[in-house]
């Protein structure tokens, strides 16, 4: 990976991962790309790609991880810290406020219908952002044989995530390689 051409305040830092955090319903990764490649300009998309990839095959939130690897990027250990703490922070004080909200009104009709509406409304948002990502990176054949693979491993046959990584973490490397050699 390349060295960052510009750099970036532990305040930005800070303000963008907050960003982030507050903006991210139902998952951050949509929002992050958004915040840390199209508006701030940190990385380009091959660069959010790959820490993004490192950041899902190691343990813990994967959008958290990549906070950590950019955040040391810029400004070390303490953009490392401050990066996770942005992130974390403002949306678990919002997440206490609604927890004691939901407690007071969960038996009411009309909360349990809006939190199905945004689950479906993430759900969505995570489709469109894989989709913009495969435009811009365009994944070639193995990419998108790993795709439909990971699709069909998940949609089809009901498959855990966690068996379809580490299964095809390994498949794709070698798919990749082979590919290379042709």
């Amino acid at each position: 990976m390349t060295q960052p051409t510009r750099n970036v305040s532990l305040f930005e830092l800070f303000r963008g991962f907050a960003t982030i955090g507050l903006l991210g319903f139902g998952g951050v990764a949509a929002i992050s790309r958004h915040i840390i490649v199209e508006k701030s300009q940190w990385l380009s998309e091959k660069e959010y790609a790959t820490i993004l990839g490192m950041g899902q095959v190691l343990p813990g939130p994967n959008v958290v991880n990549a906070s950590v690897v950019i955040g040391d990027r810029f400004q070390g250990v303490k953009g490392s810290l401050i990066s996770v703490l942005g992130l974390m922070v403002p949306p678990i004080c919002i997440l206490l406020i609604l927890a004691s909200l939901y407690d007071n009104f969960s038996h009411l009709q009309g909360v349990n219908v809006a939190l199905i509406g945004g689950a479906a409304a993430a759900a969505g948002m995570i489709i469109g952002t894989g989709l913009k990502m495969a435009q811009k990176i365009k994944p070639g054949v193995a990419g998108w044989l790993i795709i439909v693979a990971v699709l069909v491993s998940i949609l089809v046959l009901k498959w855990p995530l966690v068996y379809v990584v580490l299964g095809l973490i390994p498949s794709a490397l070698a798919l990749t390689y082979w590919l290379s050699k042709k």
